[in-house]
Order: C-alpha cells, then sequence, then structure tokens
C-alpha cells in the first residue's frame, strides 16, 4: 500500500495562489506517473495535470498557464503550484500515483481548495 500526505489547500481570494505537495511513501513499485486531480459535488473526478517519471507533464484545458506540476522523484513527491486562481478551480483536489501495471494505481485522501472572495 502507498501512504500519502497531502497538504496545502485551503481558502484563497480569486487571482491568489496555492501550492499543493503530496508526498508519498511505503511504494513496491516504481511510481511512473503522478497527477493531480479535481472532483466538485456531482461531478466525476476530472484530471488537472499529471507528469511522468521522466518530466512530462499534461494540463487540462482549464489551467494551462496558470498551474505547474513538479515531481521530485528521490522523495516520491509531487506539487502543484496554482497561480491565478479563479472561483472555479474549487474542488476537492486528490493525488495519484501510477506504476507500470494497471492495478498501480493509488489514490490520496484529498485536499480541499476553495477560491472565493
Amino acid at each position: 500500500q502507498v501512504q500519502f500526505v497531502e497538504s496545502g489547500g485551503g481558502l484563497v481570494q480569486p487571482g491568489g495562489s496555492l501550492r499543493l505537495s503530496c508526498a508519498t511513501s511505503g511504494s513496491t513499485f516504481v511510481i511512473w506517473d503522478m497527477g493531480w486531480y479535481r472532483q466538485v459535488p456531482g461531478k466525476q473526478r476530472e484530471m488537472v495535470a499529471m507528469i511522468t517519471r521522466s518530466g512530462t507533464t499534461n494540463y487540462s484545458d482549464s489551467v494551462k498557464g496558470r498551474f505547474t506540476i513538479s515531481r521530485d522523484n528521490a522523495k516520491n513527491t509531487v506539487y502543484l503550484q496554482m497561480n491565478s486562481l479563479k472561483p472555479e478551480d474549487t474542488g476537492f483536489y486528490y493525488c495519484n500515483v501510477r506504476g507500470v501495471v494497471a492495478t498501480q494505481n493509488y489514490w490520496g485522501q484529498g485536499t480541499q481548495v476553495t477560491v472565493s472572495s
């Protein structure tokens, strides 16, 4: 099992910034992909940003140019720098890690991000 420690969520005004962190431990496999997903009530969980072990990134169109994902492979930690936040960025943000095998797919407990004036 993979253990997660997520932090950095909270309440911020529109235009503000937050930095999410997700530290993992206990993995018995090589973590290839790390990502952040967002879920709001009544909607499916959606990908916000992903990063491969080699550093290739992918972002949802709604956050391109505002969010930056990064990772520290030595620490098995992934970060999400969120700038120019908008009310529609509000949601519960989940950290996800994956290995090469389909069953190697684990989720963190999530952290709430609220963008409101």
